[in-house]
Parts: structure tokens; C-alpha cells; sequence
């Protein structure tokens, strides 16, 4: 793990820190795991631990890594945007986190439905599968992840990479919020349905008609 060549203009500290977010970004470092310590990444940059401690210190405070006394340090996200992101949702209104979930996938729903491609319709066909299988057996837990898994597929299909983006640092929130349009009611009633709907608009390149059924599904507790 080299250090980078930087110009005069970059300090060392923002070097290593850049440095410490590849291991991250790249997934070398993945989410959850323990970063190597203190001593061991001085070694292996060629820095001092002033200037280690210094670069962990600014990805604590972006939400990438989290300090745990006594265990070490960890990766909690893998962008400052996952951090920032993450603490946020930490302390939002589940209602907000809704109308933030209907704004995105309306839009996503918009785009999809111009954008699919054949591969794009097969994968959307095949998550359809899996939650009316997870629906008709009636567990909540494989079905939330079903929901989830469906919604992101759709996200994917609206080929915005930004939306995408965002949509997967919002992951943690949208099985939040799928739980909680589900009340609780049991596993059945309308929601294949209105997920045929979404599946079948985009399929037919209806732009509008995949809006409102995106929009429809994130509204709470369908009659």
C-alpha cells in the first residue's frame, strides 16, 4: 500500500487520508471490518502516527470510520456521502424518510420506463418472481428484503448514476420504511399487485403510469 505521488500543494496528512479512503471505496477495507492499526499503517505509508491519527480523525468525523474504545477502529461506511448520510437517517422522522423515498423512486419509475433494456426487464421480471414468491409465503422478514431488492433493481433501470447512488446510500432507511407501509397487516392483499403495475408500465414504456404506481406503493397501509 504505497503512498501516492501528491504535488507540494497537498499536505501529508491529506494525503494518507485520501490513501486510507481507497482502502475503503475499494472495498479492500469492507464495511464493518477493523482497519489495521495505528503502528502497522505508519509502517506501511512511510508516515508517523501523528499523521495516521490525523487522516482517521477526518474519516471519524465524515462517518467513514468509527472509534471503539478498546476495540479498535472501524469502517462504517464506504463514502463520506454513506456517512453523512447514515447519520442522518440515524435521527430522521419515518415520515420524512418516506416522502424522500417517493421522490426518488418516482423519478427512477419516470426514467426507467424510457430507459429499460431488455437485461434491465429480465432482472425487474426476475425480483417481480421472488416477491410474489416471498408474498405468498407469507414471511414479513424475506418479503421486506424482496420489496427492498425489487425497488433497488427499479433504480437501477432509471441508467442515472447520481440517483443510483444516492438511492443505495438511502438502503438502510428504505427497509424501514417498507416495514413500515406494511403495518400490521399480514403478508397479502394488494402489493403484488401494485408491483405487476410498476413492472408492466415499464414494460410498455409508460413513463406516467410507472410514476404513480411508484407512488402508490410508498403510500402507508393500503385499505
Amino acid at each position: 500500500m504505497p503512498l501516492r505521488t501528491a504535488s507540494r500543494r497537498t499536505s501529508l496528512a491529506h494525503q494518507v487520508t485520501e490513501q486510507l479512503w481507497d482502502q475503503v471505496s475499494s472495498g479492500e477495507w469492507p464495511v464493518g471490518s477493523r482497519i489495521p492499526p495505528e503502528p502497522e499503517l505508519a509502517r506501511a505509508l512511510g508516515v508517523g502516527r501523528n499523521t495516521i491519527r490525523e487522516a482517521v480523525r477526518a474519516l471519524t468525523h465524515v462517518g467513514v470510520l468509527e472509534r471503539r474504545q478498546g476495540s479498535g477502529t472501524f469502517v462504517t461506511a464506504r463514502s463520506e456521502l454513506a456517512g453523512l448520510v447514515a447519520r442522518r437517517l440515524a435521527r430522521v422522522d419515518l415520515a420524512e424518510a418516506i416522502e424522500v423515498r417517493r421522490a426518488l423512486e418516482v423519478e427512477a419509475a419516470w426514467l426507467a420506463a424510457r430507459r429499460r433494456t431488455e437485461a434491465d426487464l429480465a432482472a425487474l421480471d426476475a425480483a417481480l418472481a421472488a416477491l410474489r414468491s416471498a408474498w405468498a409465503a407469507g414471511s414479513r422478514e424475506t418479503f421486506v428484503e424482496a420489496d427492498a431488492a425489487l425497488h433497488t433493481t427499479l433504480v437501477r433501470t432509471a441508467h442515472n448514476s447520481m440517483l443510483a447512488d444516492l438511492y443505495t446510500e438511502f438502503g438502510t432507511a428504505l427497509r424501514s420504511t417498507i416495514e413500515a407501509t406494511l403495518g400490521d397487516a399480514p403478508i397479502a392483499g394488494p402489493w403484488g399487485e401494485h408491483h405487476a403495475r410498476l413492472v408492466d408500465a415499464i414494460h410498455r414504456r409508460d413513463s406516467a403510469a410507472a410514476a404513480a404506481a411508484a407512488a402508490a406503493l410508498v403510500e402507508p397501509n393500503w385499505p
